[in-house]
């Protein structure tokens, strides 16, 4: 019986599209939201910013802050898919009590409620010792190979199957990782863009203060997009990896179980 593998995760595709549609969704937020003339002195956004209001004055950040909304909306689109996938891939219940169970079972030697267990957890570990137990029982009784050779061929099926979950577990996690690094260099690229500004108005004797004030918003205000998008993919880059290593390491102790129950039982 061929293994199983857990669906889930955005394609290259889609997740192209989700980063397009990211961006234009942070240029409309960018333009039709803290670009509101309400936000404005005299209701026009080339005039300062009301006094407090803070979307009038993330807009001034110039044309770099619809880049970074854009990579906090991707941020938040790609860790919704993940927590669905994961979850999905997680199955139902504990992934240790689960994988106590199978132990516990295997040891009793009540092969098919363990694989009646699988049915009932789901998910990517699930996947895999089901994948172990039927290779288990096809070679139990077979007597064309010798011991050593039925331990490699359960090796090999249990190694196979979880070759098949692993690229989904991870899938996607790159796009955080880079996010996490792109998002500070965008937003450095806009403080910089401030701070010329800012040494502009200073160019030519008395600083014209206005000018001023606008290019250090400008820097401040990319500044802080940056890192906020940074931080949000760093934080959920490493929690989705470190939930990725605990159901590889489930994996690798369940086959572990498997081959260990199927060398002691067979002779």
């Amino acid at each position: 019986m061929s293994s199983k593998k857990t669906a889930g995760g955005f394609s290259a595709l889609v997740g192209a599209i989700a980063i397009v549609i990211a961006l234009v969704i942070g240029v409309v937020i960018y333009k039709f939201i803290f670009g509101n003339p309400a936000n404005f002195v005299d209701n026009d956004p080339n005039n300062e910013a009301l006094q407090g209001n803070y979307l009038g004055i993330i807009y001034k950040g110039g044309f770099i802050v619809p880049m970074l909304i854009a990579t906090i909306i991707t941020v938040v689109i790609f860790t919704l898919e993940r927590f669905v996938t994961l979850g999905k891939a997680k199955g139902k219940g504990s992934l240790n009590v689960f994988v106590a169970k199978i132990k516990g079972l295997l040891a009793d030697g009540n092969i098919e409620e363990a694989k009646e267990a699988c049915e009932v957890q789901k998910g990517s570990l699930a996947n895999v010792v089901s994948a172990g137990l039927e290779k288990y029982e096809l070679l139990a009784n077979d007597n064309t190979l010798d011991k050593e050779q039925k331990i490699e061929n359960i090796k090999k099926e249990l190694e196979e199957a979880t070759a098949l979950e692993l690229p989904m577990l991870s899938k996607n996690l790159p796009v955080l990782s880079t996010i996490a690094s792109v998002s500070v260099l965008i937003g450095l690229i806009g403080t910089v863009l401030g701070m010329i500004r800012s040494f502009g108005a200073m160019a030519h004797g008395a600083p014209d203060t206005a000018a001023l004030s606008a290019g250090i918003s400008e820097a401040l205000i990319n500044t802080a997009l940056g890192i906020t998008g940074s931080c949000l993919a760093i934080i959920f880059y490493n929690m989705f990896s470190t939930k990725v290593d605990q159901m590889t390491h489930s994996m690798d102790e369940a086959s572990f179980t498997i081959v260990q129950d199927f060398s002691k039982s067979v002779k």
